[in-house]
C-alpha cells in the first residue's frame, strides 16, 4: 500500500494514508489508456454533418443539350457532381461515430491512468472540499495554496457537502470538480494535476479496484 500526505485546504499536511495499490500503484497499460481516450473523443462527436446527394439536389431531369453534335462532351443531368449547384460525390452523411470498450479494459485504462499521475507526483488528497459558502474566490484561494495554476482535476465522493465547492469552481477555467463515479479516463489524462479528497480516494480503491 502506497502512503501519501492528507492536506487540508491551507495546503497544510494533517495526516497521511493509504492508498490501493490495485488502483494507484499498477505498472500503467498506455495501450488501455490510449483506447479509453480515443472511445471517449469518438463518443464526443456529433457525426451530424451531411451532404446532398443526386437525389437531394434541386434541378431539372431534363438531358441539357442533345447527345452529339455540339462538340461538348455528353451529360445527363445538370444534378451531376461535375455541375455547378450538383451534388456531392461520396460525402459525409450522418453516423455514430462512438463504439464500446470492455469493461475490463476501461478499468485497466483507470487504474493506469490514476496509477501513472500517482507516479508523476500529480496526484494530491485533501481532507475534504466543504465550502461554508459560495465563493469563486475561495475556489481560487485553494488553488493559488498548492500552486495549481494549470488543468486541475477534483474528485469528491458522493457522501461528502461538495456543493459549495462545486458552484464556486464553476467559473475557474483551469478548475473541473467530478464525482468518484463520473471519473473517466479522458479527465483524469488531460488534467496536469489531480486533487482527490479522502474518502473519493478511499471510494476508487473500492470500486476501481
Amino acid at each position: 500500500m502506497a502512503k501519501i500526505d492528507v492536506y487540508n485546504q491551507a495546503a497544510e499536511v494533517v495526516k497521511s494514508i493509504e492508498l490501493s495499490d490495485a488502483v494507484f500503484g499498477i505498472e500503467p497499460n498506455q495501450q488501455a489508456i490510449y483506447d479509453a481516450v480515443l472511445v471517449y473523443q469518438a463518443g464526443m462527436r456529433q457525426g451530424t454533418h451531411s451532404t446532398l446527394t443526386r437525389a437531394f439536389v434541386s434541378g431539372t431531369g431534363k438531358k441539357p443539350f442533345r447527345q452529339k453534335g455540339t462538340g461538348r462532351a455528353r451529360q445527363g443531368s445538370t444534378r451531376a457532381t461535375q455541375w455547378r449547384h450538383g451534388a456531392i460525390a461520396f460525402g459525409p452523411h450522418p453516423r455514430k461515430y462512438g463504439y464500446k470498450l470492455n469493461r475490463k479494459v476501461r478499468r485497466l485504462a483507470l487504474r493506469s491512468a490514476l496509477s501513472e499521475k500517482l507516479a508523476e507526483t500529480k496526484l494530491t488528497v485533501l481532507e475534504n472540499l466543504a465550502f461554508d459558502e459560495i465563493k469563486t474566490k475561495k475556489a481560487a484561494a485553494l488553488m493559488n495554496a498548492f500552486d495549481f495554476d494549470r488543468k486541475t482535476l477534483f474528485v469528491a465522493d458522493a457522501s461528502e457537502d461538495y456543493d459549495n465547492a462545486y458552484l464556486s469552481m464553476r467559473n475557474i477555467p483551469n478548475a473541473l470538480l467530478v464525482n468518484v463515479s463520473e471519473l473517466n479516463v479522458y479527465d483524469i489524462v488531460n488534467a496536469d494535476n489531480i486533487v482527490f479528497t479522502e474518502a473519493a480516494a478511499a471510494k476508487a480503491g473500492e470500486v476501481f479496484a
